[in-house]
């Protein structure tokens, strides 16, 4: 399976990345999923923003980068003069302090953000598989070594997650449903949020919705 990078990556991107996972599998035969790390950068996508459910509704987070030319996805830096990080950390205190599980996983996933990483993609990366390793998921992440041209390589998702197009994964794997949320009774159940929503809110049982 081929993906694009993404921060705190939506749900869909969490359930490809649980479709052929078999819990019990052997270390080194998970299956392989693959980052793309040869493109070039593409603005205003998942790669620097996600979306959580907060008390005013949608709300969207964004990693600042260091502006430049056109470049590949690998040499983009992230932009750190800016207090994003807290401004994150306080957004997601305020969508999430009253969700079951935000007190269990909150201060490991803001220590990735603290470590700093210098390249965007290493962010990302990093942020993935700290959430997969929350979620009970194993696969194995590599990154390619070489750009194919969309829809060149099989099992290629690189285009079919985007914050300005709907998509039909959770309807294609059969997992298109609600599952609790703090705010539903004053919105009403909420798609497309990231993966971090679906884990505050449900915890342990988040693989089960990713799985079911």
């Amino acid at each position: 399976m081929l993906l694009a990078s993404a921060y705190c990556p939506p749900v869909e991107y969490f359930a490809l990345l649980a479709r052929d996972f078999v819990p019990g599998t052997p270390a080194g035969d998970t299956p392989i999923i693959y980052i793309e790390a040869c493109e070039t950068y593409q603005k205003q996508s998942w790669r620097t923003r996600c979306r959580i459910l907060g008390p005013n509704g949608v709300e969207m987070l964004q990693v600042p980068i260091v502006h430049g030319p056109d470049r590949l996805i690998s040499e983009i830096r992230v932009d750190y003069s800016t207090p994003w990080i807290v401004r994150t950390e306080r957004a997601l205190d305020a969508a999430y302090s009253s969700s079951p599980f935000y007190a269990y996983y909150r201060d490991e996933i803001l220590s990735v953000l603290e470590v700093k990483p210098d390249r965007l993609l290493e962010l990302n990366i990093a942020l993935t598989q700290h959430l997969l390793d929350r979620l009970g998921i194993a696969v194995q992440l590599l990154q390619t070594k070489d750009f194919a041209l969309p829809g060149s390589a099989p099992d290629d998702y690189r285009e079919t997650l985007h914050p300005k197009r709907p998509n039909t994964v959770l309807q294609e794997l059969g997992l298109d449903r609600p599952y609790y949320q703090v705010f539903a009774q004053k919105f009403g159940f909420t798609p497309g949020l990231s993966v971090l929503d679906l884990l505050f809110n449900e915890g342990p049982a988040a693989l089960t919705f990713l799985k079911r």
